[in-house]
């Protein structure tokens, strides 16, 4: 049960005369009832007015027969003593309580609230949410419920730090206990009024746990300044960011309204605020889907593809690559603003990915569509395949944000087996190269290549040849196989990099060794889970 009491009447008294909207006197009134919030604006004129009128009786009460839900709420006073003396410098205008309610109902109408600048008023009504609603619905976004999220202009946070101090100063000078509740946010508030109206538009439940979140952006440029004076009163409060506009956010402005004492502010801001001659502006009506994840495995059969773009000081080196040749497909089908490709590894440009492939995810940012059932997903795979012949995939599916983590856990314990075609310049028999099939767990420190050593840093890696079983060809040339310990740099295995791999192919030969061609043959992660056919 919600309702307003005689000790209220001074803070409505006080708040219609100095031009503040229902709603807002009701947060102040610490009002928590959600329903009472979505009575009209001109029907909750009226109750206050009838309120004042029938408030003489001291016992006389007018309560609201709604549900009284629990409420978010902000503390704004953060000290109870010392501000008996604020008075004496005329900072606090003092007005006249009206003798009824009709002249404070008659000086609030028609008027931009003095604490909200018009967001509980103008923006809580029909019109507006049809505006929303036409934004979102034209986005063409597939969403199953909605979060609301909305941004305030920061000098809100003043003009309610000098609403309360007007309100706590005139219940004191009449002598009146000060609730000491605290008010309701403006953002939860408003949230009540806006999320059955977005809701019953779309079609679809609000939801604070939803990842399609619709956004309103407020502006007030006639107050910006409003601000201003408490840079000089904390300066410690605003710093440049990179990434900010400007210094006041709204995450300043509240830090240096919590450190600024009661008088300085009373100096420097008028208390009660003024009302302004415009409404806010809703600058930005946006909407934005959770990202969606794809993972599978890719084949590379092209010694000229590299798995992401390659581009060196701003030139295209090759005119595609892996990541595009998947991406391209999925970017088109969900209609996602971008992407982001990972993957269990990586192989060179000239290095084919055999077997059952390498297991890759893509993060899919803002997609517009989000539901894909099995089968079409399985058209969505074979429609990548059939679009080149230099990759194949398969095992495509939507997965989990956390289950891309399982790719990447223990990655370096994971291993990898390949096939290289080595080259020696001296003349090789077969039982020259035999001896390799006996090596086991063989122990290499390997110096950061020299091919790399522009993007990672130097530094000597322990790496293990688990196994190896060569495959003689001629007198020149032999295949060997090699079941490896992830992130072991093979062509470096096999010709040395100048002494930075010990030991190496051709150091155990006893001769010089290059690698001409080079095979993954397989990823031993068990990820993602395979699909049937």
């Amino acid at each position: 049960m919600s309702s307003l009491t005689e000790k209220d009447k001074p803070i409505v008294q006080l708040l219609l005369n100095t031009g503040t909207c229902p709603r807002c006197i009701l947060r102040f009134c610490c009002v928590g009832s959600q329903v009472l919030y979505r009575h009209p604006h001109k029907d909750l004129l009226k109750d206050l007015q009838e309120f004042l009128k029938n408030s003489q009786q001291k016992e006389d009460t007018v309560c609201l027969d709604v549900a009284d839900p629990p409420c978010k709420r902000i503390r704004l006073e953060h000290r109870e003593e010392g501000a008996d003396d604020l008075n004496h410098n005329g900072a606090i205008l003092q007005l006249p309580l009206a003798a009824d309610g009709n002249a404070a109902t008659e000086s609030s109408a028609g008027k931009v609230c003095n604490v909200c600048l018009g967001i509980l008023q103008e923006f809580c009504e029909a019109d507006f949410v049809k505006k929303v609603c036409q934004k979102v619905n034209s986005a063409d976004y597939q969403f199953t419920s909605f979060v609301f999220s909305v941004s305030l202009p920061p000098q809100l946070s003043v003009r309610e730090r000098a609403a309360w101090l007007g309100v706590k100063q005139q219940m004191r000078n009449l002598g009146l206990p000060l609730a000491k509740d605290d008010i309701v946010q403006l953002k939860e508030a408003y949230k009540w009024i806006i999320h059955p109206q977005l809701s019953e538009e779309l079609g679809v439940p609000a939801d604070g746990k939803s990842l399609f979140e619709v956004s309103v952006v407020f502006t007030h440029p006639e107050t910006d300044e409003e601000c201003h004076f408490l840079a000089t009163a904390c300066p410690d409060c605003f710093k440049p960011a990179k990434n900010k506009q400007s210094v006041f956010t709204r995450m300043a402005v509240t830090k240096a309204l919590e450190k600024i004492k009661e008088e300085d502010f009373l100096k420097h801001f008028p208390c009660p605020p003024s009302s302004p001659k415009n409404l806010c502006d809703a600058l930005e009506i946006q909407c934005n889907n959770g990202a969606v994840f794809v993972a599978g495995r890719y084949n590379k059969y092209s010694r000229n593809l590299p798995q992401t773009p390659w581009i060196i000081d701003g030139e295209r080196k090759l005119e595609s690559s892996v990541e595009e040749l998947i991406s391209e497909h999925l970017m088109a089908e969900f209609k996602a603003d971008s992407f982001n490709f990972s993957s269990s590894g990586r192989e060179d440009v000239d290095v084919r990915t055999l077997g059952n492939g390498r297991p890759f995810a893509i993060e899919l940012v803002n997609p517009r569509r989000i539901h894909f059932t099995a089968e079409e997903m399985k058209r969505l795979q074979q429609a990548i395949n059939d679009s080149s012949d230099k990759i194949r995939v398969r095992d495509l599916q939507l997965v989990t944000r956390e289950a891309i983590g399982r790719m990447k856990e223990g990655e370096e314990e994971k291993t990898k087996t390949y096939s290289a075609l080595i080259w020696t310049d001296k003349a090789i028999q077969r039982e020259d190269i035999a001896f390799l099939d006996d090596i086991k767990e063989l122990k290499l420190d390997q110096k950061t290549p020299l091919r790399v050593l522009h993007r990672r840093p130097l530094a000597v890696r322990c790496r293990l040849i688990h196994t190896m079983r060569s495959e003689y060809i001629d007198e020149h040339h032999f295949r060997l196989h090699l079941k490896t310990q992830a992130g072991t740099y093979i062509k470096e295995f096999v010709h040395g990099d100048f002494g930075r791999t010990k030991p190496n192919i051709g150091a155990l030969l006893n001769r010089t060794a290059d690698i001409l061609e080079l095979d993954v043959e397989s990823v031993d992660v068990d990820w993602p889970p395979t699909l049937a056919d």
